[in-house]
């Protein structure tokens, strides 16, 4: 009787440790994956090159999704009028967003100071025009506008050349 007694408790220890072992085993690559680093990814284009290709063509088209034009035939008002139209300037308010964080990425910002505030200062510009397109509200890209104009003219002033 007591070998059946003692096989009895070896077997309950085996299958115990046996669990444990499976539920480690299952647990290590969910850890695994939450220390996964994110890729480093290098960058490619010049400052001068995400002005010319992303920066000033997205502003430019948000700058001029709302005006009010005032001649001989009387006053025009321009604004987004369909989902498609909306979809545009908020895809180019985007741009600007993920532009400033383009000008923060490896060697591209020249100091760790005005230029970090007003990168960050556009991509705030472009969350206000963003939110303007969601909201579907001219006012507000007027508002936008007047920001994302207010941190260009700064950063020029200080970094053009």
């Amino acid at each position: 009787m007591r070998t059946v007694h003692w096989l009895f408790i070896v077997s309950v220890a085996l299958f115990i440790s046996g669990i444990g072992f499976i539920i480690a085993t299952a647990r290590t690559p969910q850890a695994e994956t939450a220390v996964q680093q994110a890729p480093t990814l290098a960058p490619v284009a010049s400052v001068k090159q995400i002005m010319r290709g992303i920066v000033s063509p997205a502003a430019t088209i948000v700058f001029d999704s709302v005006s009010t034009i005032v001649d001989a035939k009387g006053v025009t008002e321009n604004q987004p009028r369909t989902d498609e139209e909306w979809a545009v300037v908020g895809a180019n308010a985007a741009a600007l967003i993920e532009s400033a964080n383009l000008l923060l990425m490896g060697t591209r910002p020249v100091d760790q100071g005005d230029w970090v505030k007003m990168s960050k200062a556009m991509a705030d510009a472009g969350q206000i025009a963003l939110k303007a397109t969601e909201a579907k509200n001219p006012e507000g890209i007027l508002d936008a506008g007047e920001a994302i104009n207010m941190t260009c003219d700064n950063c020029h002033q200080k970094y053009q050349r």
